[in-house]
């Protein structure tokens, strides 16, 4: 594919029933504030770094657009350095894929013994819950935000291609598909959202070929089944109090050391079951239709004492249940489709979407 050129788009279609979306610059800062704020705006992804030999003024911009399952982004951004936030003391990484595109620019990723370097026309994938880093140039590049539930029955395919190129012509067909969806989405209506969403996951994994090396890796490929086996197991069980460690070791058949690594970059095993139950208690909480007391939404979330409710969700959230009851939190990890705070802080509106992608 010859993607040379920055795809050719209509006039902001934010209006009426168009899918929504919405932007973030830098272009009009203070310097000192620029690379703070693009930093600010993709933390819930990434830590990125300022390279020394950087420019003298740095220049991001990014559209992003909401199709409710997922989300898809343009994005302009000077080099810089970049790394996942897996292994990261108090970040706890988001468990999506990531799909690239460099319309132009380049790019290096490091991931264990892995090197992708990403070019002009090719897809790239990462899964955001794996630890890498690396850098990239000035660059304008598509990007496309999965999620893990919306795969839930590929996520080994996906994990086995985890740091590697689309190769081949489907890859390139994919490439395709991501400039056309950049092109078309402006234009998009609302309601053609969902079609959307199931169109590009066909697309994805009719695309996604893992080259026999990885799918040779088995251990790799075990330990992707068993973590989705896990998490489903937590899902299907959140509200039981004895769901912890034991339950998980009969399900999943492995050894307490092997399912301690499983989820060490999640902080574990109960912090893991833990963060699960905070957000079901934030969606009960922010739900209108449910008027069950606060201390019924804690106890059925299998938190014994209010106070430690409280405390474990103010840590979680910045705010606490009363606030979301009230409908005066400012961070809302649950929003349904196309519900921003546009008078909220523009830099943290990718955050916002990518972790109610993930909850």
């Amino acid at each position: 594919m010859s993607a040379a050129r920055w795809p050719t788009m209509g006039a902001d279609a934010n209006i009426g029933t168009r899918v929504h979306s919405f932007d973030f610059s830098t272009d009009g800062l203070p310097r000192k504030d620029q690379f703070a704020a693009w930093r600010a705006s993709w933390a819930a992804a990434f830590d990125l770094t300022e390279l020394e030999s950087g420019p003298k003024t740095f220049s991001g911009r990014q559209k992003v657009w909401d199709l409710g399952g997922l989300a898809f982004s343009r994005v302009h951004t000077d080099e810089l350095a970049f790394a996942g936030l897996a292994g990261h003391v108090r970040r706890e990484p988001l468990d999506h894929w990531l799909l690239t595109l460099f319309v132009n620019g380049r790019s290096t990723t490091l991931a264990d013994n892995d090197r992708l370097d990403g070019r002009t026309g090719a897809v790239q994938l990462h899964p955001l819950g794996r630890v890498f880093e690396g850098t990239v140039s000035q660059s304008d590049i598509l990007m496309l935000f999965v999620p893990r539930d919306l795969c839930r029955e590929m996520t080994h395919v996906l994990d086995a291609a985890a740091f590697s190129r689309l190769e081949g012509a489907m890859g390139r067909i994919f490439a395709d598909y991501m400039v056309s969806l950049a092109r078309r989405l402006p234009r998009l209506e609302a309601s053609d959202a969902s079609q959307v969403v199931a169109t590009t996951r066909a697309m994805l994994l009719a695309c996604v070929a893992p080259s026999p090396d990885r799918l040779e890796e088995a251990g790799n490929m075990i330990a992707n089944v068993l973590l989705e086996r896990a998490r489903r197991y937590i899902q299907a069980n959140l509200h039981d109090p004895e769901l912890g460690a034991r339950g998980l070791l009969r399900e999943l058949g492995v050894s307490r050391s092997r399912l301690y690594r499983l989820f060490e970059p999640s902080g574990g095993v109960m912090h893991y079951i833990q963060r699960r139950r905070l957000l079901a208690a934030h969606s009960m909480l922010a739900d209108a239709n449910n008027r069950r007391r606060i201390f019924e939404i804690a106890e059925s979330c299998c938190f014994a004492d209010g106070a430690d409710f409280s405390r474990a969700f103010r840590r979680e959230f910045g705010c606490s249940p009363s606030d979301v009851r009230a409908g005066t939190a400012h961070v809302v990890p649950d929003w349904k489709h196309g519900e921003f705070d546009e008078e909220g802080a523009p830099a943290q509106r990718l955050n916002t979407l990518l972790r109610r992608l993930q909850g």
